[in-house]
């Protein structure tokens, strides 16, 4: 066996311990009624950002959401300051991605957030369980903190495959919680291979 199939098992090992490992707890019961609250009942969306890795992952966790029932939407952090911020309505609540919980971006957005609605929602992911975000949110979700694959222990590698599953449990959860069916996907699936296997699942 070469050294990079060596090295392949060795991160998909260590990478699905890592899965394993993400804390099981109420505070996903939590999330979910809060997006289902303010966003299916209400009548809001769901926010979600991040800054450089974490935030592409925002963006992916955003548009799943949007296209299985719960309108969300993606606010860089930056361009929050820039005027983006005024996409916050009423019932909105925020999802918040951090490994270090440390952002400063991140932790700014919150502050001004809170200036035109001091009673948003918001949800954490991060990877300290104790920093400032995780403090700071309404429900934190922490997961569980594994080193990162890298070799040089930087590159977020690990903490963005635990935040994608976290964010995956989030959507499906929310799906099963409002009855997101075959047919409500095809209305929002037009185009597509996804869209033509929902609409042929639903022919009579």
């Amino acid at each position: 066996m070469t050294t990079i199939q060596n090295d392949m098992l060795s991160i998909l090992r260590k990478e699905a311990q890592a899965i394993l490992d993400i804390p099981v707890s109420d505070a996903y019961d939590r999330a979910v009624e809060l997006i289902v609250e303010h966003v299916n009942r209400r009548g809001g969306k769901l926010i979600t950002s991040g800054m450089g890795k974490a935030g592409q992952i925002a963006m992916n966790i955003s548009t799943t959401f949007s296209s299985t029932g719960t309108p969300s939407v993606f606010m860089h952090p930056s361009e929050a300051q820039h005027g983006d911020l005024g996409v916050i309505q009423r019932h909105d609540l925020l999802l918040l991605l951090s490994n270090s919980g440390k952002t400063r971006e991140i932790l700014e957005l919150i502050e001004l957030a809170r200036v035109l609605n001091p009673e948003i929602p918001i949800i954490v992911i991060t990877g300290d369980a104790d920093s400032i975000l995780a403090q700071t949110g309404d429900v934190t979700l922490w997961t569980g903190g594994a080193p990162e694959v890298c070799p040089l222990g930087l590159t977020p590698t690990t903490s963005t495959t635990m935040m994608t599953v976290i964010g995956d449990v989030l959507v499906v959860s929310t799906m099963k919680a409002i009855g997101f069916s075959t047919e409500d996907y095809a209305k929002r699936h037009h185009g597509g291979y996804l869209g033509h296997k929902s609409r042929e699942a639903i022919k009579p």
